[in-house]
This record gives structure tokens, sequence and C-alpha cells, in this order.
């Protein structure tokens, strides 16, 4: 693969997968390093894809794998260092995004990765269910509670 390639594969995804891993780790740092070893471990593999939603599927399948390998091991699970929630504004500006962005942040990890997947991305739930190794099932009812527990959190703020 020549740098030019690589160059084009990062500024199409970069953006896709550090939101993605930020979504996972709720740490900047953290997801900059998800979103590195993610395109190591593209730029590493052979592999072939039939289009660009299939590599972007791919790339947002490996660094959802990486981040929970992060968070289940010991070292993160000792340290657990995140980056305070009002640095994560500079990703989203208007403040209606940054009062849902924080709503999002606090849903437990199976629920940001599903709403992240679904409405920041416009992944549909059958390829959800793909990347995440779910059932189309599983991820139909996680959708379904995390917009619950969204409503009751954004309800009240939002007089709802």
């Amino acid at each position: 693969m020549s740098n030019e390639e690589m160059a084009y594969i990062y500024d199409r995804y970069s953006s896709s997968v550090y939101r993605m891993a930020f979504m996972y780790c709720k740490n900047s740092v953290d997801a900059e390093d998800i979103t590195q070893e993610t395109f190591i471990s593209r730029f590493q593999t052979d592999a072939v894809f039939l289009d660009e939603k299939a590599e972007k599927a791919w790339l947002m399948r490996v660094a959802a794998n990486k981040c929970k390998n992060m968070l289940r091991s010991a070292w993160y699970r000792f340290w657990c260092h995140s980056v305070p929630l009002e640095d994560a504004g500079l990703i989203y500006e208007a403040p209606e995004e940054n009062t849902v962005f924080h709503a999002v942040m606090y849903l437990p990890a199976k629920y940001r990765l599903v709403i992240h997947l679904y409405y920041y991305e416009g992944y549909s739930v059958k390829e959800i269910a793909k990347i995440t190794s779910r059932s189309d099932t599983a991820v139909q009812t996680q959708l379904y509670r995390a917009r619950k527990l969204l409503k009751e959190k954004l309800g009240k703020e939002l007089q709802l």
C-alpha cells in the first residue's frame, strides 16, 4: 500500500474511528491511541474490501474490539484515568449537541456504542449487529433501552 493510499484512508475514516473510540473510552488520550492502533492494523493487513462502506465497518469493528480489550485490561481498571467530559466539548460545538453528547456519555458502554453507530455514523441495526458481533434483536433492544434512558435524562433537563 502506498503512502498516498494510507493518507487517503486515514483522512477519510480517522474522525469516525476517533469519535467511536471516544464514546467507548470517555477519554481523548485513549481514543487517540485506539485510533492509531486501528489504522496500524489496517495498514498491516492485506485485506481487500468490496467498497468503502465495508472498509469503514471493518475499521469500526477493529476499533471497538481494541476498546473492549483496553477496558478489560488490569492496567486500565487499576488506573482508570479519564478526561473530564467538559473537555469533550471540543467535538461538538452547538449547545444542544453538547447536552445530548453528555447524556450519551453517561450511558453504559454497550448503549453508548449502539447510539453512536446508529445516530452519529448512520449504520443500520443489521450493520451494527455485524460490527459488534451481536444479534439484530440485541442491538434493537439496546437502542430501545438507550433511547429510554436518554429520554428520561434529557426530558427532565430540557422539559420534553
